[in-house]
């Protein structure tokens, strides 16, 4: 399985807000909890470990260049 990097959300704006609004009442520690339970839930999802290795890879050097 190739890793999907086109818009793929038909509602990307609505699934962000879903997401802000389904955490607006948690502290930080149980919306980086409940982060962590989605990503691992979708991960179960996609199943394939190299699309996985490739999607981890993308999101920790994305978020290299933007933190630095």
């Amino acid at each position: 399985m190739s890793l999907n990097l086109c818009p793929n959300i038909a509602d990307p704006d609505g699934f962000y807000e879903f997401i802000v609004e389904s955490q607006r009442a948690m502290s930080d520690e149980q919306a980086n909890r409940m982060n962590a339970r989605l990503i691992l839930i979708l991960a179960n999802h996609v199943g394939d470990l190299a699309t996985l290795r490739q999607a981890i890879e993308l999101a920790a050097t994305t978020g290299a260049h933007r933190a630095g």
